[in-house]
């Protein structure tokens, strides 16, 4: 009956349990976090987070994984969430410092906020790798695959809120080898925002995405639709995308959300009922 302490974080409605593991001894078996994510029988989120020593000269280490169980190379809003766990727990000492992650090591800058549980934090999100642009039947569509550490699909088209995202999310991330990332955007209200809805793997439509947000506002600049910053925003929230020569930036807010002590032996057995 091992109690496993958990802190639950949200950036823009992307939400995520935090695990804090600097002595790595508490691997995270892909069927506890299955249910550790069900939002009906478990605590609900999209991913689960271990917060490990750093490696490679970095601070801290970030091992994610999914909602279905799946590891994941990296997430914007998730290093963003494991950075306010990370201070809270006094493992790292703000406004600067790095995470490694699969891919590649992030640089943090966090700042606390006003009120308890509040906080606003950007990372380097690295460069993006812009795939060919893919011919479109239509003038007002187009779609490019970028790389973000993580693969993505970006769609570019009217508004998303008539998309049905889960069909059509689910449907190209099947063609694609290993899943990817599929955002459907579109530009305004001004030419510096641009108003996204994603398909994530692994997880399924979701508030908001970091990694997201970055793929979409590259592949908006490459098609000349923005400029250098961009106003992402997400159903759960706008993120902030600063892209230069050196890579890109990714800011917003992040919300601690609670403090939880799970048996996983409890929500292993509700998710089997």
């Amino acid at each position: 009956m091992r109690t496993l302490q958990l802190t639950k974080h949200h950036g823009a409605g992307n939400d995520f349990l935090v695990v804090i593991d600097v002595e790595d001894r508490r691997r995270m078996a892909p069927e506890l976090v299955r249910a550790l994510c069900d939002r009906r029988f478990g605590i609900g989120a999209d991913g689960v987070i271990r917060v490990m020593a750093g490696r490679d000269g970095a601070d801290l280490s970030m091992d994610l994984h999914n909602a279905d169980g799946t590891e994941a190379e990296m997430s914007g809003n998730g290093i963003r969430c494991l950075a306010q766990a990370a201070v809270d727990a006094g493992l790292v000492t703000p406004p600067e410092f790095s995470v490694w992650t699969l891919g590649g090591v992030r640089t943090v800058d966090y700042r606390t906020g006003d009120a308890f549980g509040e906080a606003e934090a950007s990372v380097d999100m690295g460069k993006a790798e812009l795939g060919p642009d893919q011919p479109q039947q239509f003038a007002d569509r187009r779609a490019r695959t970028v790389d973000m550490g993580n693969p993505h699909l970006v769609l570019l088209g009217p508004d998303p809120a008539g998309v049905d995202v889960a069909e059509i999310g689910s449907r190209l991330q099947g063609v694609h080898p290993g899943g990817i990332n599929v955002e459907f955007i579109s530009v305004g209200p001004t030419p510096e925002d641009l108003t996204l809805r994603v398909w994530e793997r692994g997880v399924g439509e979701t508030q908001a995405c970091g990694t997201g947000s970055c793929a979409a506002a590259a592949a908006a600049r490459s098609w000349g639709l923005v400029g250098d910053q961009v106003r992402v925003h997400n159903p759960g929230g706008t993120l902030r995308v600063t892209l230069d020569s050196d890579g890109i930036r990714l800011a917003g807010p992040v919300r601690k959300v609670a403090d939880i002590e799970a048996v996983p032996s409890n929500v292993l057995g509700a998710a089997h009922r």
